[in-house]
């Protein structure tokens, strides 16, 4: 094949095999929009299981669409990407059908004690502890057996059942946001959609925005910016008359409505928009000056710091990579989670590649990936950075790139 590129070989499979993007997309589980920006060579494609997926539907071996692909995974990811890949698509069978089903023709008598809530609320603090320290696949295991109890306990605990729906709901959004890192975008929002369910029928509101903020983060990793934005704004505006209220405004609510306020400027900045980009870091970081410090309602995080380290990715969005390092040398990162922090340093080396800064990109790096492994090896921004670096250097890159490049398996 005289194409280079996978998205061009991709293309070029897909037509040769009488599929449209659309039924790529749907036979891979992905959108259209997903396949187009592929074959454009935009979005990269560095999982080895939906490569995989490509490859089966294509008719084609792994190597056929990546030649440099198969072994460089296979050798620098071997056991632990099959083991995430085996937990994700059983969290992904868990999710298929009713989630409780056999108890619709259970015993109504059998009910349990509330007695158990706390435990079960430990082990979901755990597992957003986890995504926290984006340790994903470890998160996936941890909900394979807790969200059927959690399932069970919403249907059966005695006198606490809203406790133990909202519990669920938390559950279903740590699984939608781990789904989203790991760019399994459609499972991420039926996760989301489950954890709205459960916090309408627990009767409290604000997790139902804490719901609709991770659909909206599904809606965003699958470039769906206006899908993104529409389940934003519409929090945004049930929360408004709230935050209006300067005297009775809960902090709870002001997190929530900042998260937003953040997640409405980065979308903006993706489809370069300053102007809005601008007003939503304006609103949030209003919000963060009425808390005074940071929180983590929700499982958001926000707070001053975090609005701080979104004005480096809404910058770095927009390329202002000047913008963005100034504001960088400003931001005390090392008050959030490992996760936080290693995303905020790979948008400051995202700004460094930006004004081939090589080595300061490679520092930052370096220093995500002490913080979070799997988060540099997997993310595809971090990726493209040091694919970008490994460009610079030419044909003798220094011995730190030439290694993280081999255990992010990236190649020019």
């Amino acid at each position: 094949m005289a194409e280079s590129t996978l998205g061009a070989r991709v293309a070029e499979l897909r037509r040769r095999r009488g599929l449209s993007q659309k039924e790529l997309g749907a036979a891979i589980r992905r959108s259209e929009s997903w396949v187009s920006q592929v074959e454009r060579d935009v979005l990269p494609v560095e999982r080895l299981s939906v490569l995989q997926r490509l490859a089966d539907v294509l008719g084609v071996a792994v190597r056929d669409l990546r030649p440099e692909a198969a072994e460089p995974l296979a050798a620098h990811r071997g056991e632990g990407q099959r083991g995430g890949s085996v937990v994700f698509e059983q969290l992904r069978l868990l999710l298929t059908g009713h989630p409780a089903l056999e108890q619709l023709f259970g015993d109504e008598a059998d009910r349990e004690s509330a007695d158990t809530l706390p435990e079960l609320k430990q082990r979901v603090d755990l597992a957003w502890q986890l995504a926290n320290e984006s340790r994903l696949v470890e998160v996936g295991s941890s909900l394979l057996g807790l969200i059927p109890e959690l399932e069970h306990a919403a249907r059966t605990t005695s006198g606490k059942r809203p406790e133990a729906l909202t519990l669920l709901s938390r559950a279903y959004q740590v699984a939608a946001t781990a789904f989203t890192r790991q760019e399994e975008v459609d499972a991420a929002w039926v996760a989301a959609d489950r954890a709205l369910s459960a916090a309408e029928e627990s009767g409290d509101p604000l997790s139902v925005v804490a719901g609709t903020y991770r659909m909206a983060q599904a809606f965003l990793r699958l470039q769906r910016l206006e899908q993104a934005e529409q389940a934003a704004k519409v929090s945004v505006a049930a929360l408004t008359p709230q935050v209006e209220d300067d005297a009775d405004c809960r902090p709870e609510v002001l997190s929530l409505y900042g998260s937003l306020q953040l997640m409405l400027a980065v979308i903006a900045a993706t489809d370069g928009n300053r102007a809005a980009a601008r007003a939503g870091l304006s609103a949030a970081r209003e919000a963060a000056e009425r808390l005074g410090e940071g929180r983590n309602d929700f499982d958001t995080e926000f707070g001053p710091t975090g609005v701080a380290v979104h004005a480096v990715a809404v910058a770095v969005e927009l390329g202002d990579a000047g913008e963005a390092l100034d504001t960088a040398r400003t931001v005390q990162a090392s008050v959030l989670s490992p996760e936080r922090q290693a995303r905020f340093l790979v948008d400051v080396a995202r700004a460094h590649a930006q004004r081939r800064q090589a080595q300061e990109a490679l520092d930052a790096l370096l220093n995500a990936e002490r913080l979070t492994p799997e988060l540099v090896h997997n993310d595809h921004r971090a990726r493209e950075v040091v694919r970008d670096l490994l460009q610079f250097a030419g044909r003798r890159p220094a011995d730190e790139l030439r290694e993280l490049a081999g255990r992010a398996a990236v190649t020019p």
